[in-house]
């Protein structure tokens, strides 16, 4: 009796052992079952400035690559109209402004969660025709008589940063247009329907031998900050968030100055 109560309270032990086993294996895997490391998925919809078309697309690519499952969709202009945009309705996760005075547009109107982080710098330069056939060596030659040449809207980040590189050389230039994006007015310039254009490095850099740059001193004077911001109503948030987090992160900042944009 006594050697088959021992039997019976061994095999009992065993299989509590078996059990708790099993248990403790559960509570391990548990938090993968559960989720805890989110899978991203859908669309991110991001409105960037014009002058980030190229290095943008490059890192939406890169994004979808390590999110299968993902989509990135850009929305590229003017950051003074994608910020009416923004502010006025559009559904979009991601903002990317070539200026803290457009950024400051979506966070007045408290369309931005969080506070704005600037990822990348830009500078001006002056596109003219491949060869540089006029000779441009300074501000001051796209002031000659008869000469085209064309500059971004004043709203808009590259036209102020134009401006604000004039006033700096206490020259008045006239343009023959003003467009309303840089990427509008390097493309006056490509089809030769002006002599020059004052844009961003980036995007004379971008334009490879449609065009020729030419760099001028008070292009200092007038280098623009790029904030970048999660938007307060973004429809896939997770994703936005992620998105930003690749843009800042060392892979991303490796491609935006790759792209000839300087460092924050």
């Amino acid at each position: 009796m006594i050697r088959s109560a021992r039997l019976v309270a061994g095999v009992g032990a065993a299989a509590l052992l078996v059990t708790l086993s099993a248990c403790s294996s559960s509570d391990e895997a548990s938090p993968s079952a559960s989720g805890s490391s989110t899978k991203l998925s859908g669309t991110v919809t991001v409105f960037a400035a014009a002058s980030l078309k190229e290095s943008f697309t490059t890192l939406g690519k890169q994004f979808e690559e390590n999110h299968p499952g993902t989509k990135v969709t850009f929305n590229f202009g003017g950051s003074d109209s994608l910020a009416a945009s923004i502010t006025g309705g559009a559904p979009a996760d991601v903002f990317a402004s070539a200026s803290p005075r457009t950024m400051a547009i979506v966070t007045d109107a408290g369309d931005a969660s969080g506070t704005p982080a600037t990822f990348v710098r830009n500078q001006l330069e002056i596109a003219t025709l491949p060869g540089n056939p006029d000779k441009i060596a300074s501000l001051k030659d796209l002031t000659k008589s008869g000469f085209k040449v064309v500059l971004c809207d004043k709203e808009v980040p590259c036209g102020a940063a134009a401006q604000k590189a004039l006033e700096a050389s206490g020259l008045k230039l006239t343009p023959v247009s003003y467009e309303q994006d840089v990427k509008s007015a390097l493309t006056k310039v490509e089809l030769n329907e002006a002599d020059a254009a004052v844009v961003y490095k980036t995007d004379v850099k971008a334009a490879g031998d449609k065009v020729e740059g030419v760099d001028f001193p008070e292009s200092a004077d007038a280098v623009n900050d790029y904030p970048i911001a999660l938007l307060e109503d973004a429809p896939n948030a997770d994703a936005a968030k992620a998105f930003i987090e690749l843009v800042r992160s060392a892979g991303g900042q490796q491609v935006l100055t790759g792209a000839g944009f300087l460092k924050p």
